[in-house]
């Protein structure tokens, strides 16, 4: 993934994960849109986030790829890493045991095919300890066609944390990614792979392409390739195709040449717990009380759901049109001062129920920047439960508009927000 991008799923899932209780002050949740996709990829992120300071260039000159794909002088098994520490508490016989950025170098150099130039190398070491470090290779790749940038990256799981809340693997919901074209195969020993045609700026479907397959072994171990067509990462505009192949970037991911160093990751510390107290509403009780208060006669699809968040498109006929609820406890103190109009831009109007619910519903537009419309029905109980209907005039925000204006009207959404069924079985 690129780096801005890992910044920000990483911060959005952090937030879920370790405060909870403390969700934006605002009360049209956009961000929360994303759900599980995002909290996927925190791990990774933070991760590659905390280990931006020990990036060592392995290499600046172009190297040059004899016909079978081996090199002349330049060579990156020639070139060695800067001398780095070892990670605190960590043996200096036990750190020279893991990944070098050289060694991820010279594999992915190996792997590319044959013809071609390679350039701006840069290599990641390896490190253990309490933030452990993946290894991570990246360079330039040019022929007479043009040029691309590649990186690769190697990842461990980390322990106590559920296999679908971490990796790069598998495709996000069209809600959050709409241009996307993904796939996934299950290959023979449980490894999954995951191929996708995205751009570097997701939520357009216009300018740099950016291409990646990621290969999830059995036992979660990851090897994530991913290519920017025209030359690095944001350093294109143009609709150039990336020179690799989807086929030639699921073969690098898929070479049995990764697999000594993947054996050799380190394993990360076992995440710390959720707390005893902590509670969240299941995603299939999400998805049966949302799905009841749709019309008849529509059709449901993209239907993704998670603890606490519950995401689909609902086509009545005239336009598909997401649809999306999210329910919390214990919100009380965290939205207090909240729940009220001011600040919030677009149609706003807050009230409170006779036994005390405070209820707000807004009419804006996507955040954004697009035509989409987004309304949402916020609901907040005395005792803390909070309930979030929204809906947009598209089956993403950030995809063209499908329809005049959302399919199920606020009435609708707001007895959404009021079903107490969220909250029990």
């Amino acid at each position: 993934m690129s780096r801005d991008e890992d910044f920000e799923t990483g911060l959005a899932r952090a937030l879920r994960r370790t405060a909870g209780e403390f969700p934006p002050p605002s009360a049209d949740l956009v961000r929360r849109s994303v759900g599980r996709g995002r909290r996927k990829r925190l791990f990774a992120a933070a991760r590659t986030t905390a280990a931006a300071v020990a990036v060592v260039a392995v290499g600046g000159g172009a190297l040059a790829m004899g016909p079978l794909g081996g090199h002349g002088d330049g060579t990156p098994e020639r070139l060695r890493t800067g001398s780095q520490a070892p990670a605190a508490g960590q043996p200096p016989a036990h750190r020279r045991a893991l990944v070098s950025g050289a060694e991820m170098i010279r594999t992915l150099t190996g792997l590319l095919p044959p013809g071609g130039t390679v350039s701006d190398t840069v290599g990641r070491d390896a490190e253990a300890g309490d933030a452990v470090v993946w290894p991570m290779a990246k360079l330039t790749y040019a022929t007479a066609r043009g040029t691309t940038a590649l990186d690769v990256t190697l990842s461990r799981p980390t322990p106590g944390i559920p296999a679908d809340q971490q990796g790069q693997g598998g495709c996000l919901p069209v809600q959050v990614r709409p241009y996307d074209r993904c796939a996934t195969e299950k290959l023979p020993g449980g490894a999954v792979l995951t191929t996708t045609e995205s751009f570097t700026y997701p939520s357009r479907d216009t300018g740099q392409k950016r291409w990646y397959a990621v290969l999830t072994a059995a036992d979660g171990t990851e090897v994530t390739v991913q290519e920017f067509a025209g030359g690095g990462e944001k350093a294109a505009s143009g609709a150039a195709d990336p020179l690799l192949s989807l086929d030639q970037l699921a073969a690098i991911a898929r070479s049995p040449r990764w697999e000594k160093a993947l054996a050799a990751l380190p394993t990360p510390p076992r995440a710390p717990g959720t707390g005893t107290g902590s509670r969240a509403v299941p995603g299939a009780r999400m998805t049966r009380v949302l799905k009841s208060h749709l019309p008849r006669g529509g059709t449901v699809t993209d239907l993704h759901a998670d603890d606490g968040l519950v995401q689909l498109v609902y086509d009545d006929g005239h336009g598909r049109n997401m649809v999306e609820a999210d329910a919390q406890y214990d919100m009380a103190d965290a939205l207090a001062g909240h729940m009220g109009c001011a600040g919030v831009a677009g149609d706003c109007r807050a009230g409170t129920l006779d036994d005390g619910t405070l209820v707000k519903t807004v009419r804006g537009h996507s955040e954004k920047g697009g035509a989409a419309q987004v309304w949402l029905v916020d609901v907040l109980y005395p005792d803390g439960r909070r309930v979030v209907a929204r809906e947009v005039n598209s089956y993403a925000e950030a995809a063209p508009v499908t329809r005049p204006r959302p399919a199920l009207g606020l009435e609708l959404l707001r007895e959404i927000a009021l079903d107490k069924g969220f909250f029990r079985d």
